[in-house]
């Protein structure tokens, strides 16, 4: 990373530690994945009004963030893919593309954007998925040195789920240190990472990142034993959250945000944080 792109990094980290909401989910296109932000400007301007680091969105929603006049708004954190993984049925094949493949982050200069995300997929018997995001992220990597945009690359380790869903992602730490190491050897300057299996083995995500590691939310859990979880990762060493459904979802995010950003920059503790959502 260019000593310029660390302008933006310090716009998205307060003192290498982030909370970073994301609400990108409407490229999925699957249904369930917008319960919470069927009014995505109110869901917008209550997440500012609440403060994380970051929000997290694609390119047709930024406006909503940037427009809003306060100076100390949240960082932008611009999505740069779309792909069909998180369908509810299986598809016969499997892609993940830039949403703009010629001028990939051109969108996040204009939005002034302190970082892009992009999927890295690996699913048993997809290989050009693979092979796809391998690609993305080389075009990706050759923009963001060009005009000093920090790169995050969130690898995926997924497998095939149950009814509802086509494709799981796996907190297998043996699966998942590799594919992060192939992150960062990719040029990967924070990595966003599911939660290990057992907490306990996220400081080796840590390790093999040796990047700011950010940690996915995923599906929307049981608040205490989200906060919970939070702070055990923290204290594994991660650097931060990147949670959707586990914000927007609960019936109030503001709060949800408070809590978090108390574990993530002041240490508290998961019951602590609780306190903190509930005293609000």
């Amino acid at each position: 990373m260019h000593n310029s792109a660390k302008v933006r990094m310090n716009r998205l980290f307060n003192h290498g530690k982030c909370l970073d909401v994301a609400i990108d989910h409407g490229i999925a296109n699957e249904p369930d994945f917008l319960h919470g932000l069927e009014d995505i400007e109110r869901v917008m301007h209550n997440l500012i009004d609440a403060h994380p680091d970051a929000i997290q969105v694609n390119y047709g929603q930024a406006d909503l963030l940037q427009r809003s006049t306060q100076r100390d708004k949240p960082a932008l954190v611009m999505r740069t893919d779309v792909g069909n993984a998180y369908n509810a049925e299986r598809h016969r094949e499997m892609w993940a593309l830039l949403h703009n493949p010629q001028a990939p982050i051109l969108g996040a200069l204009q939005m002034d954007a302190a970082a892009v995300v992009v999927n890295l997929y690996m699913i048993p018997n997809e290989p050009g998925i693979f092979r796809q995001c391998v690609d993305n992220i080389g075009r990706l990597r050759h923009a963001c040195d060009k005009y000093a945009m920090p790169l995050m690359i969130e690898p995926l380790v997924m497998a095939p789920a149950g009814q509802g869903v086509a494709y799981g992602s796996l907190g297998d730490v043996e699966k998942m240190v590799p594919l992060v190491r192939l992150a960062r050897e990719l040029g990967a300057d924070i990595i966003k990472a599911d939660p290990t299996e057992h907490i306990d083995d996220f400081h080796r995500i840590v390790e093999a990142a040796r990047c700011p590691t950010l940690v996915r939310g995923g599906g929307k859990g049981e608040l205490g034993a989200v906060l919970e979880k939070s702070a055990a990762l923290m204290a594994q060493g991660a650097s931060g959250m990147v949670y959707g459904r586990n914000v927007y979802q609960h019936a109030n995010p503001s709060r949800v945000v408070s809590a978090l950003m108390a574990i993530i920059h002041a240490g508290a503790s998961g019951e602590q944080a609780l306190a903190i959502y509930q005293q609000e």
